[in-house]
């Protein structure tokens, strides 16, 4: 049903000189009106859903390793999108975390057969579908440029979008194509700034046909070639203009400042009233700037050269560079290509989407994900970084990734860029010993989160030991970033030491990680451990390579330690799944004692109480063979398969769930990240995610995570390998497929998927969809690119060689 605001009207008071809709009528101009909104600071605002269709930014060719506008290239656009619902959602500008806007979207006003008004809002009241404007013969994405086609569920009208940015700008062109099915339609653009990263403290105007709002030194302007009946600047819920038109069916009360107040500030803008099968074609730009001059500056310039000349250098065509260069730069991907079952559009969509994830300012900082999870009941009133941030792990994910794709400067400039994150006399405010990587920073390193994870400093060392045995760091090289850089992370791995930044004092001795890879418990954990073991003997290797013989050995000792201990310390003989749950023998997630078999809680985590560590069952295990710690044929890790794959546990302790999607043949395996997780939606109420540690969350519950499905991918190549029986096409069929599946419409490969547990009122998500907690991630992508580059070579692509010689006999 539309919504009827005759509906909205009746049963409250009627604004002074002003009628019952039945009888009124609108008008291309309203009276002369004070020209501040009132309302300040307008409703709490929000950050927008997090399942992102699409993703986009300019692509950027580095000048010695380097983003510099006296590049080749010449200016660095420094704008990134992101679009859900089929809207514009957060668009950066800046820093890759500093988010301008919360959204764009149209409302769309129009009567029905009974002349009744009604209004309708484009995310909510529209079936979108998106695709690529641009592709191959193969129908392989070549650039992050967009069309979105949303259509009214009552056929009154259709929106096309194309949605990119302007590589010689700090700006972001959206071309509109408006269809109206039936007569009297008024479409109205509503633009939601959240600047300088929130949405409480902005101020906007309109002048000279610009709509700029601004906060502090960063301001974005509008600009528009459509025709504008009327607009206004206001504060969201009061005054933006929407709010009117929702109570009185009309724009009347126009203002063209927001005066001295700061709030949640918003423009409407009244475009001319089509008829039934008009056509209408706009362009919108949005420009950025340190300034309003600046930022209208840029709306112009972007404005002022076209679509069809900015799109054809986003697109990189002819002599500008763009998206097909970087495409084209890559040599494994038409080899990879051939491993995949969709013929490569996910393949070429992930490797854009991983290039897209680096920030322009500082290069090689690689974020997690261009959303913040659940925005859409995320307080947007301080600034956040979300997933919009440096992990060391998923780091880690994406520099493998795109070395997987045959990028090798991408993964250096990446492993250079680490050094900012290393704990050290460099690092405001910390004191302790040095050498590991800090777990969550801005991307100009600035300390968020200073947990440690001992895999996260692991990691650094894993990929600067691959990067020296691909030749993209040479002898000498890995010399220098071994006293620089690796030296100081493998010594904290062998002996640990105090660590004091903000709340963390504490004293780390390894394998004991203070978290672990979910960063949510200290204890001892096979992931965590795999990579700490591999790590030393990636740092053994190159301590030789730099002419220290003593600290090798040191290295290894602490490896083979590690190694020999790990069983004794992680694999229990008298777990809690038992009978038709088990047999009692598996690899723990977590063991916080010196004793695997004894009952030991682990810490509330997401509003989940666990009495009993042997409860939990997680993959994580698996990463001892990927890295080549243990054969897959290993004993203990044959053991702990059942459990871990056994659907007859409860939904709250169960991982493996199985995936059928229409039209496609079979069943596709995906799995948990461990039992009792409770990072997800809420069973009984549907709601997102909502806390950390709040006890009222207690039915909140984490989902199926894709890349998973890769992991697990990983390990039965492994284990068909070391069986002789390897059938590559049964994997790609199953793993590689099952991933395939689990993309959205945009191509975008989820952090979670719906499992079908639980109330589904909330979203109404679809079984195998992402949810709202992050999309896209980067370490799903990167997981994905992996496995095909894994199963093209028929080997592990992230197992190490020096580990496996020494501990796989």
């Amino acid at each position: 049903m539309k919504k009827n605001l005759l509906a909205l009207t009746l049963g409250s008071a009627v604004l002074s000189g002003a009628c019952l809709l039945v009888a009124c009528s609108d008008k291309s101009t309203s009276p002369q009106q004070p020209a501040t909104a009132p309302g300040a600071p307008g409703k709490r605002s929000l950050w927008s859903y997090s399942g992102k269709t699409g993703i986009g930014t300019s692509f950027e060719q580095y000048s010695n390793g380097t983003y510099s506008d006296a590049g080749a290239t010449g200016t660095v656009s420094k704008v990134w999108f992101s679009i859900a619902q089929g809207i514009l959602t957060e668009t950066m500008y800046g820093l890759i975390h500093e988010a301008q806007l919360q959204e764009l979207q149209f409302f769309i006003k129009g009567n029905d057969s009974l002349g009744e008004k009604w209004l309708d809002e484009e995310k909510k009241d529209t079936v979108s579908t998106i695709e690529y404007l641009n592709t191959d013969p193969q129908g392989r994405p070549t650039s992050l440029a967009y069309k979105i086609v949303n259509k009214d569920k009552e056929g009154k009208y259709e929106i096309e979008k194309h949605i990119f940015t302007d590589p010689d700008s700090q700006a972001l062109m959206m071309r509109v194509k408006f269809r109206a099915l039936e007569d009297g339609i008024t479409p109205y653009i509503f633009v939601n700034p959240s600047i300088a990263n929130t949405g409480s403290n902005d101020s906007a105007t309109y002048a000279n046909n610009t709509w700029t709002a601004s906060e502090g030194n960063v301001s974005m302007s509008l600009k528009t070639n459509a025709p504008v009946a009327q607009s206004t600047v206001g504060f969201e819920g009061v005054s933006d203009g929407i709010t009117e038109i929702k109570q009185t069916g009309s724009l009347t009360k126009t203002y063209a400042s927001t005066g001295n107040d700061k709030g949640n500030v918003a423009f409407t803008l009244q475009l001319n009233s089509l008829k039934k099968d008009e056509n209408a074609q706009w362009d919108l730009v949005l420009g950025f700037g340190k300034s309003p001059a600046e930022s209208q500056a840029a709306a112009e310039q972007t404005l002022a050269k076209g679509y069809d000349k900015v799109l054809a250098h986003y697109n990189g065509d002819g002599d500008a560079i763009g998206w097909q260069d970087f495409l084209a730069s890559l040599p494994a991907l038409e080899k990879l290509s051939a491993t995949a079952t969709d013929g490569g559009k996910l393949l070429y969509t992930s490797a854009m989407v991983l290039k897209a994830q680096e920030d322009k300012t500082h290069a090689g900082a690689f974020i997690a994900s261009l959303s913040n999870p659940w925005g859409d009941i995320k307080p947007a009133e301080k600034s956040a970084t979300g997933y919009k941030a440096v992990w060391p792990r998923d780091f880690y994910q994406v520099a493998m990734a795109m070395l997987a794709l045959g990028d090798t400067e991408s993964p250096r400039v990446a492993f250079e860029y680490l050094e900012k994150v290393q704990a050290g006399p460099n690092v405001k405010g910390y004191t302790g010993t040095p050498g590991w990587f800090l777990q969550k920073t801005h991307v100009d390193g600035e300390v968020e989160w200073v947990g440690v994870q001992l895999d996260q400093t692991a990691m650094p060392i894993m990929l600067g030991w691959r990067l020296w045995k691909e030749g993209v760091l040479s002898d000498a090289d890995i010399g220098n970033w071994y006293n620089k850089m690796l030296k100081p992370a493998a010594n904290f791995l062998v002996d640990g030491g105090p660590v004091k930044i903000l709340w963390n004092d504490t004293t780390i001795k390894p394998p004991y990680t203070q978290q672990e890879r979910w960063e949510e418990q200290p204890g001892y954990s096979p992931s965590t451990t795999a990579a700490v073991i591999a790590g030393l003997v990636s740092a053994a290797d190159i301590a030789t390579q730099a002419g220290d013989a003593e600290n090798a050995k040191r290295y290894l000792a602490a490896a083979d330690s590690y190694s020999k201990n790990l069983d004794a310390l992680l694999f229990t003989t008298k777990g809690s799944l038992t009978g038709e749950l088990g047999n009692g023998k598996y690899f723990l997630r977590m063991n916080t004692q010196q004793n695997p078999n004894e009952i030991a809680p682990l810490e509330e985590r997401n509003g989940q109480v666990i009495p009993d560590q042997s409860q939990v069952i997680d993959g994580g295990f698996l990463e001892l063979v990927r890295y080549g710690v243990r054969a897959a044929t290993d004993n203990n890790i044959q053991e702990t398969l059942p459990e871990y794959d056994n659907q007859k546990l409860p939904d709250l302790l169960r991982v493996k769930y199985e995936f059928t999607f229409p039209g496609v043949d079979g069943t596709f395996p995906g799995w948990r990240r461990y039992g009792i997780d409770g990072y997800g939606e809420d069973t009984v109420t549907g709601a997102g995610y909502a806390a950390v540690n709040d006890t009222s969350t207690k039915e909140q519950r984490g989902r199926v995570w894709p890349f998973f499905t890769g992991e697990r991918g990983h390990y039965e190549l492994q284990l068909a390998k070391a069986n002789k029986n390897l059938d590559t096409e049964k994997l790609r069929n199953t793993y590689v497929k099952a991933m395939e599946l689990f993309a959205n419409e945009g191509m975008m490969l989820p952090e979670q998927v719906w499992d079908g547990v639980g109330n589904n009122s909330v979203y109404n998500f679809t079984l195998g969809e992402g949810t709202n907690s992050a999309t896209p991630l980067a370490w799903t992508h990167a997981e994905y690119v992996k496995l095909l580059r894994s199963l093209s070579d028929e080997k592990v692509w992230d197992r190490n060689a020096s580990t496996e010689a020494r501990y796989v006999k």
